[in-house]
C-alpha cells in the first residue's frame, strides 16, 4: 500500500534513489536505550542529503525524501540505520524542478556523521575523548556509511513501488525461518551453516521483540518537497487556481464547469480505488495461483474500471 501511495499521492515523476545511512557499532546502544533519537538519526539523514542538492543545484533548491527507520540486521541484531527514497534533484521557489544526477556519498557519509556527533554531544551522551576517536577515524572506515547506487527513472513507476516495499519491509522473514522441535533455525545472509543459524526459540523471540517499535514513535517520516505541509500547500493551490478560473468566468457554463472538477476528482478517487483492490487481488493469485468466483469477478470488475 506505501508503494502505491508514494506513487500515485507523494512523489513527482522524476527520478530517484534509494539513500541508507547506517552509524557504527559504538554509537548504536545509544538508540537502542533511548528510541526517540531515531527520529534525530532520521533528520540527520534528511539534512544531509537536502544540504548536498542544494549545494549542486542552487541554496533554494529543495529535494523531497521519504524516510524509513530500520533496526535489525539481516540476523536480527540491533542495526540502527535509514532507508530513504529520495529525488534525484529538487525543486526551487518558482516550483521549478532542477535534477542533481549525482551526489558524492563519501560527502553525504561525512556530513551525516558530523550531524549525528553534534546531537549526540548535545544530550551529553558523548565525552569529549569519544568524539575526538570518532572523528579521528578515516575516511571510508569511519563505522558510518551513505549509498546511494540503486535508482529508478521518473517513468518507472513500479521500480518505485519496488523501493517502497523495500522501504518498509519487516525485520524477520517467515520464509526463512525453520521451527523444529525445541530449535528454530533463521537463514540470514550471515548465517554458517546452510539450513540457517540456529536459535533456541526464546532468544529468537527476545531478538524479535526488541525491534517492536515503541508508541508513537513515526518510523516513516516525509521531508521537503514530499513533507505533508509541502503536499497540502500545492493542493490548496490548485483549488485555489481552478477557483479563480471558475468564478472569473461570465458565461453560462461557469457553474457546470465547478461540478465537472468535482466528478473528476470522484473519478480519480474511484480509480485509486481500483487500483489498490487489483494489486490485492494480483498478489493472491500470485500467491495461491487462483481465485474464488465471487473474488474474480471483482477483480474483473476492477480492470474494466482502470480501462475506462
Amino acid at each position: 500500500m506505501l508503494g502505491a501511495f508514494l506513487r500515485e499521492e507523494v512523489a513527482e515523476e522524476v527520478g530517484h534513489c534509494l539513500w541508507t545511512f547506517t552509524v557504527p557499532k559504538l554509537l548504536r546502544p545509544f538508540f537502542l536505550h533511548r528510541r526517540e533519537l531515531l527520529g534525530e538519526l532520521c533528520r540527520a539523514a534528511w539534512e544531509s542529503v537536502a544540504e548536498l542538492t542544494a549545494e549542486a543545484a542552487g541554496d533554494d533548491v529543495r529535494p523531497g525524501m521519504v524516510a524509513a527507520v530500520h533496526t535489525a540486521a539481516s540476523d536480527l541484531r540491533w542495526h540502527p540505520h535509514i532507508h530513504a527514497i529520495a529525488s534525484r534533484g529538487g525543486w526551487d521557489r518558482a516550483g521549478a524542478w532542477r535534477p542533481v544526477p549525482w551526489v558524492d556519498t563519501h560527502a553525504a557519509e561525512l556530513v551525516f556523521r558530523h550531524k549525528v556527533i553534534a546531537f549526540l554531544a548535545a544530550r551529553d551522551l558523548l565525552t569529549d575523548e569519544r568524539i575526538e576517536l570518532l572523528e579521528s577515524w578515516k575516511a571510508g572506515h569511519t563505522g558510518f556509511s551513505a549509498h546511494n547506487a540503486v535508482t529508478v527513472r521518473a517513468d518507472d513507476g513500479g521500480g518505485l513501488e519496488r523501493l517502497a516495499r523495500y522501504l518498509l519491509r519487516a525485520p524477520l522473514s517467515l520464509e526463512r525461518l525453520i521451527l523444529e522441535p525445541g530449535l528454530a533455525r533463521y537463514r540470514h545472509k550471515r548465517a554458517k551453516e546452510r539450513r540457517g543459524e540456529p536459535f533456541d526459540p526464546a532468544e529468537l523471540l527476545a531478538r524479535l521483540v526488541m525491534h517492536i517499535p515503541v508508541p508513537r514513535l513515526h518510523m516513516v517520516r516525509y521531508y521537503g518537497h514530499d513533507s505533508h505541509v509541502s503536499r497540502a500547500r500545492r493542493r490548496r493551490a490548485g483549488c485555489e487556481a481552478a477557483a479563480e478560473a471558475a468564478s472569473g468566468s461570465d458565461s453560462p457554463d461557469a457553474a457546470p464547469l465547478d461540478d465537472e472538477v468535482s466528478r473528476a476528482e470522484r473519478r480519480r478517487l474511484r480509480r485509486q480505488w481500483a487500483q489498490l483492490i487489483r494489486r490485492i487481488y494480483e498478489s493472491a493469485l500470485q500467491k495461491h495461483g487462483f481465485l474464488p468466483p465471487r473474488t474474480a469477478r471483482l477483480w474483473a470488475i476492477c480492470q474494466i474500471r482502470l480501462a475506462k
